[in-house]
């Protein structure tokens, strides 16, 4: 393989236009394909969606460097990056309707020696039951005439550069000469070890990385619950039972948004349900956080007629503008069900809401995102401008003892100690007689 060789990048979404301006700058030609005439136009003019850092710098200069550009439709290339969103359905099972739309759309394309590279994270098996069936409807046959691989991305929002150059790949192919092909084309930026392996196991590993950040943060989530219920300090409790050598039990938090880790696990589930009660167990337990959370803000107002609450973050996690299954987003919907005025204040999201205008006149001051935007609040400023002095803080992120000097109550999750016994009482008996049940 030469660095002449044309690649075409379909899908230039989070993980994909930043595939194609990498390989844009290390010298290849590439097209990036795109259904949204929008995208495709902000990438020809050199411009990104979304914040994501370096992106803009990287883009403008594939774009000037005449190595990138952008349409609608594929077009001959030698090899084909297909990195489509597979969102999960009403019923938990995986949407590969845009990947069955990427693949067909390249069949047309196709010459004999062609790669076809699927990126878009997928249930094990998929690319040999998918997308060599479609491939092969060009004549040419899988393994012989075309090289079929599954490449995983692993990267986290907010570090994608870094990551799709620093991090171990896995690479899967249908055969032993597809995965080596496809490992000397990401080397050309990969710094990080390379694996390889087959297609389908390189599926389910994706999918095992991220069932199990998912199980672990329902065991944390778990332990929050107890900790409320016991009158006790969970993130004490967490920080001493990490100092075992062989424990790591990660933070609790309002629930698992991203289109990653509250999406993957049910993969396996839909192929492998009979084995899958624990991932089932997990998915469930954090799909519940959003509602356990706002029963909690719910007893914290005790009734008060009329509630404001402000709540603090939008995105899915600290310091990205992603919003894409954010727990926060639907914790503000169930508020809202049950009759409260939501305001919502995010740096990253809603940049040109004032914070202070967010909070005033506002009953709870709710923290459900951990940005680093709001490590100093003001517990004295923002009191003075709100009607009730109450805060409940999902992350651990506020400093307790400063914010009941201002003469705040502040309840955290899992942080049962935080109030007196009266208002521990209230919140008990306004949580379990709310009108929604954890959904």
């Amino acid at each position: 393989m030469t660095q002449k060789e044309k690649i075409c990048v379909v899908g230039l979404g989070y993980v994909g236009l930043p595939t194609a301006a990498l390989f844009a700058t290390h010298g290849y030609e590439v097209v990036g394909v795109d259904i949204d005439h929008g995208v495709v136009g902000l990438v020809n003019g050199a411009g990104v969606h979304g914040r994501e850092p370096g992106l803009r710098t990287l883009v403008r200069a594939a774009v000037k460097s005449q190595h990138l550009s952008a349409q609608v439709f594929p077009e001959e290339a030698d090899v084909f990056i297909i990195a489509v969103p597979t969102p999960s359905t009403a019923d938990k099972r995986a949407d590969l309707s845009a990947v069955i739309a990427a693949t067909e759309a390249v069949v047309p394309c196709l010459r004999s020696g062609d790669m076809i590279i699927l990126e878009s994270t997928v249930p094990p098996g998929t690319t040999a039951a998918v997308v060599v069936p479609i491939v092969e409807r060009s004549g040419l046959k899988a393994g012989r005439d075309l090289h079929i691989v599954h490449a995983p991305e692993r990267v986290l929002p907010g570090r994608i550069l870094i990551e799709l150059v620093q991090n171990d790949r896995v690479i899967g192919g249908i055969d032993r000469v597809s995965a080596e092909r496809a490992r000397d084309l990401y080397r050309r930026f990969v710094t990080g070890q390379i694996y390889l392996t087959d297609a389908t196991t390189a599926e389910l590993v994706k999918l095992m990385e991220n069932t199990y950040r998912d199980v672990n943060i329902a065991l944390a989530n778990s332990f929050a619950k107890i900790g409320d219920l016991l009158g006790l300090d969970i993130w004490d409790a967490i920080e001493l039972a990490n100092r075992h050598p062989r424990v790591s039990i990660l933070r609790p938090g309002p629930g698992v948004g991203g289109h990653c880790v509250a999406v993957d696990p049910w993969f396996i589930v839909e192929k492998a349900s009979p084995e899958s009660q624990l991932i089932t167990t997990a998915r469930m337990i954090n799909d519940s956080m959003p509602t356990y959370v706002a029963r909690s803000i719910l007893g914290l107002l005790n009734g008060l007629p009329d509630p404001q609450v402000a709540v603090l973050g939008a995105a899915y996690k600290a310091n990205v503008d992603d919003t894409r299954g954010s727990p926060a987003l639907r914790i503000v919907e169930l508020l809202a069900e049950q009759g409260c005025h939501v305001r919502v204040h995010d740096p990253h999201v809603y940049p040109n809401v004032d914070l202070m205008d967010a909070v005033q006149g506002t009953d709870c001051l709710a923290l459900l995102v951990n940005h680093q935007e709001y490590t100093e609040l003001n517990p004295w400023t923002l009191g003075e401008v709100m009607r009730h002095r109450v805060a409940f803080d999902a992350q651990n992120h506020l400093p307790y003892n400063l914010w009941q000097a201002a003469g705040f109550q502040v309840k955290k999750l899992g942080h049962g100690r935080d109030s007196s016994e009266e208002s521990i009482a209230n919140w008990m008996r306004w949580s379990e007689r709310t009108a929604f049940q954890e959904r």
